[in-house]
């Protein structure tokens, strides 16, 4: 192919070609011809012009397929526009005689054909400059259509098209010509020419004046017979040009010059409307034939005309646009009402007709105002919808109040009116739902009073009006939950006060179960009580039919009705009412036969008719009750729903004898008895009817060959029982598309109505299959025989096989005793049985059975394969595979197979042919295994013939698409078929011509099934699989110019597999275009397919699609569809854009995630893009809200003046990019906003950190960070929260609660002390006011509350009176809720008003927890802030503010929170003590909303807790003075009364009892949620729980209550335990560890006032008998499950393990210390270990003597082992945090009291000398390994032995000799910090009071240390850090000095004065000495100055004997007190500089 890409042909390469690879390679070098054209410069063009026009004529000549001829034309057009046009004259000579041509032979014809758009395309490009050449073209082009088949007419009308389009104006003479050739063709019998001619009649009226204005009658009737046995695309292009021609018409009032050429007719939108009007109501039989018609009283429109007229509305409306609707939508309104009125008694006058025109009119009203208008436009059209519906009411009411009964009924006006009203109710009730909570001002609004008008109709004597009314309402109530139960509450009190209505008792019964319905789609539901009433008022309407005659029959139905709607509620509310559900059940049918015997000859017609419809009802009120309350139905209530079904079914089998005795009135009531029975039975497990099978397949036999069905609906029946993706090949209108509505008419045949409410009444509580429109049931008579083949499927898989085969036997039969069009119909439904039969057992893993059950089975398919109804050879190819598979074996299925070749063999009709060929590929698809190799290659050699069958396109069709069946199923296998079938394939797209687009769909289908076959393997670079890359790409290509939209569907979705496996060799930027300019397609399934292939691209190249797209949009301006406006908002505002005015919920999905990907990995570098995105769609709501907001920030904001205008501004350009976007838009924009602030978290720090981002923002403009849009953030927030959209206020607080918590603690550069946020305070008030008024829904209370909270808690406002704003708004809450569950809005159901309480205190608590923690943290002194003035002047002032503010309400507080926790408890009790839960619920919930409640708590219980523990903590869980007590506390709190009720006189606990009761409501809640810790609960609660539980334990009194509590401190242990086993999170396991070490401490307190207490008791007595305490009492022992020291141990021993596995003499492998090198830990680590060594150190307290013992060797093991692993050396001498934590450890352990105790001295002694030892051999390990530890660590732990133990430990000779020895290796040390910490650590023991201790060291170190000074004096110190060393040693010098006895004084002395003297410098020497010696000479002069006055009579007689010293010194002194006078000595301070750190952890330690 490479060959191919040349700017000439390359000949040489062509030729050596076969024919298939020759028209391969035209296509590929025309393809690439096309781009190189562009791209190559003018002159080289030129210069080989000629030679390539000679090239592409020749083209011609060979006959090329119609993608070929098109490019070609295409290149011909593009070559001239470049080169010189000269010769293009000859070029039009040359085709205009191929078009002449006299031959007519069928291979001639693609060169004519080419010939023709060769022409199209010439005039398309270069226009007018062939304006004299073009009359004779285009008559020469007109002449030859005459003679054409349809292909050429089709070419000719494109070509024409072409022509007037590239010609314009300059074309008028042939208007008239083209305009005559056109009409002819718009009635074509081939579909593809009449869209053709549609295309060029739409070109022709842009410039031809006639057609819309005196030809106008004409070019309608035109259309409308266009209508006539169209097909879908036909009714889109003709409907699309009546409806531009129409829109035209009225759109051009001032044609300007052109009045003065012809005088032209002004046509008024009513003529138009009326002209539209006639073909919806007379179709296409013009003006003068209607009459005749009308009087003969023929058949009404045909449907296909209505259906096309109906879409011509929509484009007409369209077209004229949304603003003009506005103007004109009274008249449009009132027109399409009276489509279906009764002046026009032909177009409603069967049932059937009246509902299809309904339809019609109800796709037009949606479409118009659904499409077309804004919110605020839409409001105003539901008020005029409202008034249409009054006037209509009024008629009806005129009427109705006329006393007279008979008049009453036989009105013609009040039917007159029914179908307009029908209309404009579903309309408006759309209209409402649509609009959501936008709509509210509209219902508020009383002067238009929807509600009243719609209520008003409920009475209406029409039963669909009745239901339309019904169904409005129930809009209505999901749009606006607020007014679900209102509506509810009215409804149900007319039905009790007009019981005697029928039509109120019918009408209200609607309207309550459509509410009902409404239920389930409203979150925060209805009161609980309602049930119980509906229940009640059920039971009154069926006790009460029987006393009525007249109302006998409706109240039976509307008892049923509510009692089937009330089931929708789910099993919380119906398990209240189940008992009389089935009392009801089982009273309606008799009990015996013979009762039903005796029924049978008792009563009449009408009494029958009543019961059919009870027993009716109460079938469908149980199946209700089966399908929405699956929970309930134990294996009890299913015993009890049984009795009454066997008489159900004995009178089933009655019912035709019940029909002959009382006539044919009972006719429809029986229908819709067995339907409900059947629907029944589908649902109940078939063994629960087994004793009736025989009896019911029996009448299902009867059912589906009755002699009286005449109709063949197949189209209901079937598509359930194909495959999916079989229905592709069939009718385009089983495939979904925009008009699917409407097109459904079609589909189910003339006589066949509609689905429609009315139909079945009981489907109006259901949840509508296709999302919210009205629910469409088919009639009675459709669905019985639908339920009956469902039922069939069920009750045949469970029967026996005798039986199986007498009734397959008895189906087969009745299909061959019946004739004609009636046999037809019967083997409809026996197939469809068959099928649902096998569908059922395959999908149960059942078996066929035997042998002769085969037979009869494969009759009924086979005859089914043959059948002329395409749907049902579908369905029977699918049973032909399931029979296979179901029969499950091989030589069955061989055998099915052999069948299917031999028929396609010899059969030569195309309906074998279709039939056979999809039953091979089903055969595939489910048993993909069956194939040997030998048998797949037969059946592709087959469908290979047939798809080359070029006769019969459907063959084609059905082949190629069994043919993709068998590529997927057969995988790999089909690896040696690939290329045959590739270049079969690229063959016939070559070839097939384009009007066959069904053979292109399924060739597309191929080549995706053989892409995916490949796979991965595409990206290889062999030539093999190159060439079958570039044929797949090809192929692409062809399908992508194919005319068919869903070809061009499938093309996309080809690339798009193929971009994922070979994402390099595919075009981006070409893809992207093509997806550009059909994003906005007519078409749903190539929307679709853009979009899934848009959302697969950018998870890869998101940054690349955007560019690309945007490149496109400025490049070619014209190609680009005028709705994606990609030019300026990039593809994400086209995206935007798109997901607004779409409906398809798929499409909408993937619009949505494509952008969510995209905004994953661009946001944050397109961040200001992005961000105006948002903020353009959230300001487009041109609301009231957005004003407001301008006020509030232009008060705030006078000085930023600019960024206030924004909003200001933005109203003058309003030609903005987003018009009134939706409410669903906006609130995904408001999630977007909050979505690309957590994408800017993971990025750059600069995004929260002002001062950064503006500093890199001047380095570089290009920068940009989200803190710089925060006034933008925060004012998009203001306006989502400010909408009057639910759902986007509850956006928009979130929006907030993020921005608030992300953007808290950013400083103001500017100010400093203050934050950023600041600013928006008023904001931020203004955005949470509105949620907290009266009529806020609680879940945007909940929400806005938690803002509050998380506003007030960021600290962000420090100012008391401005936080008062916000916490007004809590307190207005608090005071709204105090009264509990009783004062809350009866609006929704109990458990919301359970969320707005629980919400509220969580907030508070939230709030209390925040002050008491900020409170503590400034007592503590200042030292932790930077003392700013600022924060000096407001700090104490305002965080004690904050816990003021939260005092005043603290009482009230504590009580609520301590009932929620209360209730809580209550609530999360395992489901055994249910019964001991209170009746009546608890203090928030009601017992029968606690499941729903239960969330609520779940939410918000674990911050309530905490803050609980805070204010008890607070008191000191002292109860407070008793007045106070009474008044608040006592009474409240106790459980027992919280249940009771004060009345109950339960005895007044005593204070002690309170606290001890709160002190296990709160432990408790902690444990039990602690010890089985969900996976879903979050940190929060966690973390919350456990600072809880540390608070609780920071009080003496819980303390105490643990401490005595020896269980309860191990329980709490042991649940701590776990929580640090399941949750990684360091924060988590320090709390837990915080909460154990308050346990011990809790412990030891407990401990040591028991000593305490026995000590005063016994202190007479002797000290020996004294009791022990503590654990381990006289034995030592602890119990691990008893021992609260045993669960501390194991519970650190688990801490430091995991993070020293070292520690674990299991991993290290062997008991003893081995040597591993020390690690530092991670921060979290560090700390964790250092809090588990803090309670290792506590614990010997808690013991007994004895018990310390045993627990000593452990603590000691571990502690010595965090030393040994971490002890690293780190620079400047520090030691790592574990380090300085274990030596903490150490120093608590060895000073503990036990070590002196008498009966556990000893053993602690030698315990200890041990771990000396250990220590001293960790320094020379037996290994010499082990170096790298730190010395400085283990001479400190040496130290702290030395100086915490007793001196019986460390004196013993042969550890006090290693001791030394250590010291004196350290002092040889060359590293300074080593010997400056040696010298401090010696100083220390030195000077240890206990000479037996610090004498040994003194002896053998002095010496050392002196020389070590002396050798100073010789090699002068260099650096700070030698001139430190010398200080520390002539420290521990003066300190020995100190300590000596006064004989060995002056010897001391005399040591230390020379080395001191020998540091002075003498004058000289002092100007010109280093900064260090100076400050020697300082030190020494220093300390002389203090030793002389000391020693005096040792320092004189040491001058006296070395006068050189005294020289020395005095000349010092003498320099010293000059210098004094000059400056102050700075000696001080210089005195230490690197010591600090080393000083610290010594004051630390020891």
């Amino acid at each position: 192919m490479e060959l191919a890409h040349s700017l000439l042909l390359n000949e040489e390469a062509y030729n050596q070609l076969g024919e298939v690879q020759k028209a391969e390679f035209i296509f590929d070098w025309l393809r690439y011809l096309e781009k190189l054209l562009l791209a190559t410069s003018k002159s080289d063009v030129k210069e080989k012009q000629k030679a390539l026009v000679e090239q592409l004529l020749s083209l011609l000549n060979s006959s090329p397929g119609p993608p070929t001829r098109k490019l070609l034309a295409k290149n011909l057009g593009v070559l001239y526009s470049i080169g010189d046009t000269f010769s293009v004259y000859e070029t039009i000579d040359k085709c205009n005689d191929l078009i002449r041509s006299k031959d007519d032979s069928p291979s001639y014809l693609p060169t004519k054909l080419a010939a023709v758009v060769c022409l199209g395309s010439l005039y398309k490009k270069l226009g007018r400059i062939l304006v004299n050449t073009f009359t004779d073209t285009v008559g020469n082009i007109l002449k030859a259509m005459k003679s054409a088949e349809s292909q050429g007419r089709y070419e000719i009308m494109l070509s024409l098209q072409n022509i007037l389009n590239g010609l314009g104006a300059a074309a008028t003479p042939c208007h008239r010509d083209v305009y005559k050739a056109a009409k002819s063709c718009l009635t074509d019998r081939s579909m593809a020419v009449r869209c053709a001619a549609a295309k060029c009649l739409l070109e022709l009226q842009k410039e031809a004046i006639f057609m819309w204005s005196t030809d106008l009658d004409s070019v309608a009737t035109l259309c409308f017979k266009s209508f006539e046995g169209s097909n879908y695309d036909v009714r889109i292009s003709v409907s699309k040009l009546l409806g531009t021609v129409l829109a035209r018409a009225i759109i051009s009032k001032h044609p300007g010059a052109a009045v003065s050429r012809q005088s032209i007719r002004r046509v008024s939108l009513e003529e138009v409307l009326e002209l539209l009007g006639t073909g919806f109501l007379r179709g296409s039989s013009g003006f003068l034939r209607a009459s005749g018609d009308m009087l003969k009283g023929t058949s009404s429109v045909s449907r296909d005309v209505r259906v096309g007229v109906t879409q011509a509305y929509v484009v007409f409306v369209s077209t004229l646009g949304g603003t003009w609707l506005e103007k004109n939508f009274a008249t449009f309104l009132s027109h399409i009402l009276s489509l279906v009125s009764q002046s026009h008694p032909k177009a409603t006058q069967t049932q059937t007709d009246a509902v299809c025109g309904r339809r019609c009119v109800s796709f037009i009203l949606r479409a118009t105002i659904g499409g077309l208008l804004g919110e605020k436009a839409q409001i105003a059209a539901a008020k005029d919808i409202c008034q249409a519906i009054w006037k209509l009411k009024k008629v009806v009411d005129a009427v109705m109040n006329d006393g007279n009964m008979e008049i009453r009924l036989g009105s013609t006006d009040v039917t007159a009116s029914q179908h307009m009203l029908v209309c404009a109710l579903q309309e408006l009730g759309n209209l409402i739902y649509s609009l959501g909570t936008t709509a509210a001002p509209l219902l508020q609004d009383s002067s238009a009073g929807i509600l009243d008008s719609v209520i008003s109709v409920i009475l209406h004597p029409s039963i669909s009006v009745r239901l339309a009314t019904a169904w409005c309402l129930h809009c209505i109530a999901v749009a606006l939950p607020s007014y679900l139960t209102p509506l509810l509450d009215r409804c149900l009190e007319r039905l009790t006060v007009l019981k005697s209505s029928p039509e109120a008792v019918t009408g209200f019964s609607f309207t309550v179960a459509a509410l009902l319905g409404a239920v389930k789609h409203c979150p925060l539901g209805i009161p609980h009580g309602k049930g119980k009433i509906i229940m009640t008022l059920a039971e009154d309407l069926l006790c009460s039919a029987v006393q009525n005659s007249r109302l006998s029959a409706q109240r039976t139905q509307a008892g049923w009705l509510l009692i089937a709607a009330l089931m929708t509620l789910g099993p919380a509310v119906v398990s209240h009412h189940l008992a009389r559900l089935l009392l009801l059940w089982k009273c309606v049918f008799p009990v015996s036969p013979k009762d039903l015997e005796t029924e049978k000859s008792r009563g009449d017609s009408f009494t029958w008719q009543v019961t059919l419809e009870g027993r009716a009802g109460a079938l469908c009120a149980v199946k209700s009750f089966v399908s929405h309350c699956g929970d309930l139905l134990t294996e009890e209530v299913i015993q009890r729903l049984l009795p009454p079904l066997p008489c159900a079914v004995d009178l089933l089998t009655q019912l035709s004898s019940v029909l002959k005795t009382y006539g044919s009135t009972l006719k429809m009531p029986s229908v819709v008895y067995r339907q409900r029975l059947y629907e029944l039975l589908i649902l109940l497990p078939p063994e629960t009817y087994e004793e009736n099978f025989c009896a019911i397949l029996k009448e299902l036999a009867a059912d589906l060959t009755a002699s009286d069905i005449q109709l063949a609906a197949s189209a209901f029946l079937l598509p359930p029982l194909c495959h999916q993706d079989d229905l592709v090949i069939l009718s385009p209108l089983l495939q979904e598309t925009d008009h699917r509505f409407i097109e459904e008419q079609l589909l189910l045949g003339n006589g066949i109505a509609c689905g429609s409410l009315e139909y079945d009444p009981y489907s109006i509580y259901e949840k509508d299959v296709e999302g919210n429109s009205v629910p469409k049931p088919l009639s009675p008579v459709l669905s019985v025989i639908s339920s009956a083949v469902k039922l069939f499927g069920v009750i045949c898989a469970h029967v026996g096989e005798a039986q199986r085969l007498s009734i397959l036997e008895q189906l087969l039969d009745s299909i061959k005793h019946t004739k004609g069009a009636r046999q037809q119909v019967v083997q409809l439904h026996v197939v469809s049985s068959l099928s649902s039969f096998l569908k059922y057992l395959a999908g149960s893993k059942g078996n066929l059975g035997s042998e002769e059950m085969r037979k009869p089975a494969l009759a009924l398919v086979m005859g089914a394969l043959e059948s002329p109804n395409p749907l049902l050879r579908c369905a029977a190819a699918e049973a032909w595979a399931r029979l296979a598979q179901v029969v499950n074996d091989g030589a069955f299925t061989a055998a099915l197979a052999q069948v299917s070749f031999d028929k396609l063999k010899s059969a030569r009709d195309v309906v074998t042919r279709t039939g056979y060929s999809l039953a091979l590929g089903s055969l595939h698809r489910y048993l993909g295994g069956i194939s040997s190799s030998q048998h797949l290659s037969s059946c592709v050699g087959i469908l290979y013939t047939l798809s080359q069958d070029s006769t019969s396109p459907d063959v084609q069709t059905w082949a190629l698409h069994s043919l993709s069946l068998i590529i997927d199923s057969a995988g790999p296998l089909y690896h040696m078929h690939v290329e045959p079938t590739l270049s079969l394939i690229i063959m016939l797209l070559l070839n097939v011509p384009p009007t066959h687009a069904e053979v292109h769909q399924s060739l597309g289908r191929c080549l995706n099934a053989l892409i995916t076959t490949l796979g991965p393997e595409l990206q290889g670079n062999s030539t093999s699989i190159s060439t079958l890359r570039t044929s797949c790409l090809l192929g692409c290509a062809v399908m992508q110019d194919n005319p068919d939209c869903l070809v061009q569907a499938q093309a996309i979705s080809c690339l798009q597999q193929l971009h994922m496996f070979a994402p390099r060799h595919v075009n981006l930027s070409s893809l992207v275009s093509c997806l550009c300019v059909n994003l906005c397609s007519p078409y749903l399934l190539l929307r679709r397919a853009v979009l899934a292939c848009l959302r697969q691209l950018v998870q890869r190249e998101a940054a690349e699609v955007s560019e690309h797209a945007v490149l496109l949009a400025k490049d070619n301006r014209e190609e680009l569809t005028s709705d994606a406006n990609i030019r300026e908002v990039g593809l994400e505002g086209a995206l935007l854009t798109l997901l607004d005015k779409e409906t398809d919920q798929k499409l909408c999905h993937d619009i949505k995630e494509t952008l969510n990907h995209m905004l994953t990995s661009m946001a944050v570098d397109k961040l200001s893009f992005w961000l105006k995105l948002c903020k353009d769609v959230l300001a487009a709501s041109a609301d009231f809200t957005t004003v407001t907001c301008v006020d509030t920030m232009q008060e705030e904001e006078g000085d930023k003046g600019d960024d206030a205008s924004v909003l200001t501004t933005g109203n003058d350009d309003r030609s903005f990019p987003f018009t009134n976007p939706r409410w669903a838009t906006r609130v995904f924009a408001a999630e977007c906003v909050c979505r690309i602030i957590n994408q800017c978290e993971n990025a750059h720090s600069a995004h929260f950190d002002i001062a950064l981002a503006q500093e890199m923002k001047k380095r570089d403009s290009r920068n940009d960070f989200l803190v710089l849009h925060l006034a933008d953030l925060i004012r998009m927030a203001f306006m989502a929260a400010t909408d009057h959209s639910d759902q986007l206020r509850l956006s928009g607080l979130e929006t907030l609660l993020v921005v608030i918590r992300r953007f808290a603690a950013i400083p103001e550069p500017e100010f400093p002390g203050h934050v950023i946020l600041e600013q928006y305070q008023a904001n931020v008030g203004a955005a949470l006011r509105p949620a907290f008024t009266s009529e806020t829904p609680p879940d945007v209370t909940a929400k806005a509350c938690q803002v509050c909270s998380a506003w007030i808690a960021s600290g962000v406002v420090s100012d008391l009176n401005d936080l008062r704003r916000v916490h007004q708004l809590l307190v207005s809450s608090l005071t709204k809720i105090q009264a509990g569950k009783e004062a809350l809005s009866h609006l929704y159901n109990e458990s919301a008003s359970t969320m707005e309480i629980l919400a509220v205190l969580k907030a508070w608590a939230e709030v209390y927890i925040i002050a008491v923690e900020r409170h503590k943290s400034h007592r503590q002194p200042l030292k932790t802030i930077p003392c700013s003035e600022e924060s000096v002047r407001n700090g104490p002032h305002s965080t004690d503010g904050l816990l003021d503010l939260v005092h005043t309400d603290l009482s009230t507080l504590s009580r609520l929170w301590l009932a929620a926790l209360q209730d809580f408890a209550l609530l999360t009790l395992p489901s055994e003590f249910a019964s001991q839960l209170p009746v009546e619920g608890g203090a928030f919930y009601t017992a029968e909303t606690s499941e729903n409640a239960k969330l609520h708590y779940y939410n918000s219980w674990a911050l309530i807790l905490h803050a609980t523990a805070l204010w008890l903590t607070s008191t000191g869980f002292v109860v407070a003075d008793p007045d106070e007590e009474a008044a608040h506390l006592s009474r409240p709190v106790t459980p027992t009364s919280m249940c009771q009720g004060s009345s109950s006189g339960a005895t007044v606990k005593s204070p002690e009892d309170v606290c001890t009761d709160r002190f296990h409501l709160i432990l408790g809640i902690s444990v039990e949620f602690l010890c089985s810790l969900r996976s879903d609960a979050t940190m929060e609660s966690i973390t919350a729980c456990l600072h809880a539980l540390q608070a609780l334990l920071d009080v003496p009194w819980p303390r105490s209550k643990i401490g005595s509590d020896q269980d309860l401190g191990i329980e709490l242990l042991n649940v701590l335990h776990r929580v640090i086993l399941t949750r990684e999170s360091p924060s988590i396991q320090l709390a837990s560890l915080e909460v154990v070490r308050q346990i011990i401490c809790a412990a030891q307190e407990h401990v040591k006032e028991k000593r305490r207490s026995a000590e005063v008791d016994d202190g007479a007595a002797e000290k020996e008998t004294l009791p022990e305490f503590g654990e381990g009492k006289d034995t030592g022992g602890l119990v691990p499950g008893k021992s609260l020291v045993f669960a501390t141990l194991e519970l650190c021993v688990c801490i430091l393990v995991r993070q020293l596995p070292e520690l674990n003499p299991k991993l290290t492998g062997s008991p003893g210390v081995k040597a591993t090198k020390p690690q530092v830990l991670s921060e979290d680590g560090s700390r964790l270990v250092s809090a588990a060594l803090v309670i290792l150190s506590e614990l010997p307290a808690v013991c007994s003597p004895e018990g310390s013992i045993s627990i000593l060797p452990t603590i000691l093991y571990l502690t010595i082992g965090v030393l040994r692993e971490t002890a690293v050396k780190l620079p400047g001498g520090q030691l790592p945090s574990t380090v300085a934590a274990s030596l903490q450890a150490l120093k608590g352990i060895l000073s503990s009291p036990m070590a002196r105790a008498e009966k556990s001295h000893s053993a602690w002694t030698d315990l200890l000398r041990s771990a000396l030892t250990t220590i001293l051999d960790c320094w020379d390990p037996v290994d010499g390994t082990h170096q790298e530890l730190d010395e400085i660590s283990l001479l400190t732990a040496i130290t702290v032995f030395i100086l915490s133990t007793s001196p019986e430990v460390t004196t013993i000779p042969c550890l006090q000799k290693r001791c030394i020895e250590k010291f004196k290796a350290t002092l040889e040390i060359k590293d300074p910090v080593v010997q400056i910490k040696t010298y401090q650590l010696l100083l220390s023991i030195f000077q240890y009071p206990n000479p037996a201790v610090s004498y040994p060291y003194i002896y053998s170190l002095v010496s050392s240390i002196v020389e070590k000074l002396q050798e100073i004096d010789k090699r002068k110190p260099e650096d700070t850090a030698e001139l430190q060393i010398f200080q520390e040693g002539i420290k521990v010098l003066q300190a020995l000095v100190a300590i000596a006895e006064e004989q060995h004084r002056s010897q001391l002395v005399a040591c230390l004065l020379p080395i001191l003297i020998s540091f002075l410098l003498d004058d000289n020497d002092l100007g010109s000495a280093t900064s260090i010696m100076k400050n020697l000479h300082d030190f020494a002069l220093q300390n002389l100055m203090q030793i002389g006055p000391q020693y005096s009579s040792v320092f004189k007689n040491i001058m006296a004997s070395s006068p050189a010293l005294k020289a020395r010194l005095e000349a010092a002194i003498k320099g010293n007190q000059e210098s004094v006078k000059i400056k102050i000595p700075t000696s001080k301070h210089t005195k230490n500089p690197g010591k600090n750190t080393s000083i610290q952890l010594k004051t630390n330690f020891l």
